[in-house]
């Protein structure tokens, strides 16, 4: 029989060997073989394959409820520039928002649980791919996350740093921000830059719609509200004295309520309508939905918040934190089943942000998390006597 202290050893070495070899959202095949291969030498029921690179582990203990626990397992286009002797031997690629230890941890509570069961019920371990933009959580539920393991609720949580390390932050309601992309097409007439006046300019257009769609948040948008429009992108012409044939603006907006991602949305809308009005203009929109509001359920939250403080101390909970305006993928399975996703402290005074070239996960929050998961299983799926 193993102890904690081994079970987290084992967790930060398996760490260690994600970070070296680090895969793109539903690439992760190497990863996912070796969360299938270590959930099947702990007797768990493994899945595979699930959303493409996805793995479900279930573990079942007589009868009981039956609760999701999450963790994603993506990694970025991002080079690595810092130095642990564990760096990422794929080039171009790495771990820089330290889903290597969410799925580290997420095992090591796996391997406990299964030797210990302390608990009466059934936990899926989650293994989902593509967190990163590509929205492998949507995937998993069309390929029948829920219908094939159904659950009473699920739990997802993501390391951040700016907390203490240790800490544990949850809301009920919003965490994270809707994400949604939109592109528009300026198209105007092309003319040499001389003579202006024998075309239509696409970029004093798009100019001004750029300055227009700045007023959606300051006027439209109630100052309780928190909404972001960004432009990130504004691509015009090829030569110095053309004056070309359109613009393209692109960019992202963010919300934490869904009612003013509707009205933002329909805000956009009518101000490219409205510069499709402009003589000889040509304005059209292309608007994505992305990910929704990361929300959680309230009866979720609290248990999340309530075993915070039991196990962390009312000093390391924080509840009710401001939220992220970043986006979390996880936010489709909270649409789709009661949860909540919290967040715990990486922070010990000096961290770097999140998609940093230089991040790197901090290995001591690990026993803290698989702690964390252990005591939530067994508290919502406790053993009666009879």
């Amino acid at each position: 029989m193993i102890d904690m202290k081994q079970v987290v050893a084992d967790a930060t070495k398996w760490r260690k060997t994600f970070h070296q070899h680090p895969e793109l959202g539903y690439t992760e095949h190497q990863t996912a073989q070796k969360v299938a291969s270590l959930l099947t030498e702990f007797g768990l029921e493994v899945h595979t394959g699930i959303g493409i690179t996805g793995v479900v582990g279930t573990l079942t203990n007589g009868e009981g409820p039956t609760i999701g626990l999450r963790a994603d397992m993506d990694a970025l286009p991002i080079q690595e520039l810092g130095s642990p002797a564990y760096k990422s031997q794929q080039n171009g690629c790495m771990h820089a928002c330290g889903h290597d230890g969410h799925t580290a941890m997420l095992l090591g509570a796996a391997r406990y649980l299964a030797q210990y069961k302390p608990f009466a019920g059934t936990v899926h371990f989650v293994f989902q791919p593509a967190e990163e933009n590509l929205g492998g959580a949507q995937k998993m539920i069309d390929d029948g996350l829920f219908k094939r393991f159904p659950m009473e609720a699920i739990y997802g949580l993501h390391n951040w740093p700016g907390l203490p390390a240790g800490d544990i932050a949850v809301n009920e309601g919003a965490m994270m921000a809707s994400l949604d992309t939109f592109e528009i097409t300026i198209t105007g007439k092309g003319s040499h830059a001389a003579m202006p006046h024998m075309g239509v300019d696409p970029i004093v257009a798009a100019a001004d719609l750029v300055l227009r769609l700045q007023n959606i948040i300051s006027r439209h948008i109630s100052p309780l509200e928190s909404a972001v429009v960004s432009i990130t992108m504004f691509n015009s012409g090829e030569a110095i004295n053309v004056l070309p044939e359109s613009a393209t603006l692109k960019g992202t907006v963010r919300c934490l309520n869904k009612q003013v991602r509707e009205q933002v949305e329909q805000l956009i809308a009518q101000y490219v309508d409205s510069a499709d009005q402009a003589p000889g203009i040509r304005a059209e929109l292309s608007f994505t939905h992305g990910y929704p509001v990361t929300t959680n359920h309230s009866k979720n939250a609290v248990i999340i918040a309530d075993l915070a403080q039991q196990r962390r101390g009312e000093a390391r909970t924080h509840i009710n934190i401001q939220p992220s305006m970043a986006s979390e993928d996880f936010a489709f399975m909270l649409d789709h089943c009661p949860g909540a996703y919290f967040w715990l402290g990486v922070d010990e005074g000096e961290s770097v942000a999140l998609h940093n070239p230089y991040y790197d996960f901090n290995d001591k929050v690990i026993e803290v998390a698989i702690q964390f998961w252990c005591e939530l299983v067994k508290q919502q799926l406790p053993v009666t006597s009879l």
